[in-house]
């Protein structure tokens, strides 16, 4: 009976009554909010410096697939 007294015990390091659990994961979790929305005004102000449109890095000018060429479209 007194191994089960033992095994029952609290002994899991520190059991002070005024834990800080909390405070600190409501503190973690304002900064992840903050860094989320700076991160997210970052990115929208680099969106908005990008052009309307890239050119092509193959040279072509219509709208045609990259593998389809005009003997293709005859046949």
């Amino acid at each position: 009976m007194e191994a089960f007294t033992v095994l029952a015990e609290n002994n899991f390091g520190d059991t002070r009554s005024g834990s800080l659990a909390g405070p600190l994961g409501l503190l973690i979790i304002v900064l992840l909010a903050i860094a989320t929305v700076l991160l997210i005004r970052n990115m929208n102000a680099r969106l908005k410096r990008l052009p309307e449109s890239f050119p092509d890095p193959d040279g072509r000018t219509d709208d045609r697939p990259a593998g389809q060429s005009e003997t293709a479209e005859s046949a």
